[in-house]
């Protein structure tokens, strides 16, 4: 790692094309899969599914302008706006708590002039961001408990608490993505070992204070996977049977574009559960494919960007947009095969858009903007 930005002096590169094609790719994948999942959706509230595309497409649109001007800004620039950007998300979570909409027993959305989003998904991409640039302050005495774990930790906890009381699978992947940073940058395992203890408290304090969190987890672990059984496809574990179900019947190859039928069935084909869709009719094939797509995106971000940043940094704030573009995709891929509990969470670029797409793409775009600034040429890949 390098010490700070203005230590080295390296000229700009193109950014990582790689990179930013498995994007591009994943978008139109995902075109093609909300447009299938969607269709009973559109018929059943009486609209068109290609109205609902489109305005897919719009935000897809939105997504990939952030991302290409995010790319074109220097990420030594946006780094500066950390901590306005925590004040803010801070007073949106707030505000959604107060003012939000409530859907599925949860406030999640706030509505402003008109346009509703998400600010959990703007806290959590500011929340990466600012524990990226402490930890790259604070590298000359990272081990201080009071100095370094302490600050950087008020701004952790804080935030995945106020997140966590209306979305705690957010917020528990969020607090995990944190860690997992803490660790590149360098904080003492005692410390994080400290934190994962902390974290477990709050999750299972979380957990106990809401009966719809507890019947997650029992559905979870008492799924029935026996289609044949009589308690299958009954209310509890409903959404993992539906998503079972479309897996098994996509086989090796898949039924083939648009002749999905468990998306008449699945409760959100188009958002929570696409990649279930997907597997349906695209097979193995499809679905093994998407999952190769991130995990590139996982390799040019963390063993290629990141290993070569021009700084402390840089590094660290690689990790974070890579790991906030992949984790969330793995997890969605996992909550449709059974693996993980139904968390809500979209799959990046892929799933229906919405105010996640967009700061995805932001994260993106400054991912791009610092494989600009690497320290290694690699003529083949850049443009």
């Amino acid at each position: 790692m390098g010490t700070g930005p203005d230590e080295i002096d390296t000229p700009k590169q193109g950014s990582d094309r790689v990179l930013l094609v498995s994007v591009i790719i994943l978008m139109v994948f995902g075109v093609l899969a909300v447009y299938s999942a969607i269709a009973y959706f559109a018929e059943s509230n009486q609209t068109s599914a290609f109205s609902l595309v489109s305005g897919h497409i719009i935000k897809l649109a939105i997504a990939f302008s952030v991302l290409l001007i995010a790319s074109k800004i220097d990420y030594h620039t946006t780094i500066k706006l950390s901590r306005i950007a925590m004040v803010v998300s801070w007073v949106l979570l707030i505000a959604v708590m107060i003012f939000g909409s409530e859907v599925f027993g949860a406030k999640r959305s706030l509505s402003i002039g008109g346009f509703s989003f998400q600010p959990s998904s703007f806290a959590a991409v500011a929340l990466l961001i600012h524990v990226s640039v402490l930890l790259a302050e604070k590298q000359n005495y990272i081990k201080d408990f009071q100095k370094a774990f302490m600050p950087i930790m008020f701004w952790v906890v804080i935030t995945c608490g106020l997140i966590g009381i209306e979305d705690f699978s957010s917020a528990a992947i969020l607090m995990g993505m944190c860690m997992i940073i803490m660790f590149v940058g360098r904080i003492s395992t005692l410390q994080l070992g400290g934190l994962v203890l902390i974290a477990v408290l709050g999750g299972a304090s979380l957990i106990a204070l809401s009966p719809e969190r507890q019947s997650r987890i029992d559905e979870y672990v008492n799924q029935i996977t026996d289609i044949n059984s009589e308690e299958f496809n009954v209310q509890e574990g409903y959404q993992a049977q539906q998503a079972h179900i479309a897996i098994a019947q996509g086989e090796i190859f898949g039924v083939g574009i648009g002749k999905s039928t468990q998306r008449d069935f699945l409760p959100a084909p188009y958002n929570d559960f696409i990649f279930a869709i997907i597997a349906e009719e695209y097979g193995l094939i499809g679905s093994v494919s998407l999952i190769l797509l991130f995990t590139l995106i996982l390799f040019r971000g963390i063993a290629v960007t990141a290993k070569n940043a021009p700084d402390t940094v840089g590094t660290l704030l690689a990790v974070a947009c890579t790991l906030i573009i992949t984790l969330y995709g793995f997890v969605n891929a996992a909550v449709a095969s059974g693996l993980f509990p139904v968390t809500g969470l979209p799959m990046p670029f892929v799933s229906y858009g919405g105010s996640s797409m967009v700061f995805a793409g932001l994260m993106v775009g400054i991912l791009l903007n610092i494989s600009k600034h690497s320290t290694k040429k690699r003529a083949v890949f850049y443009a």
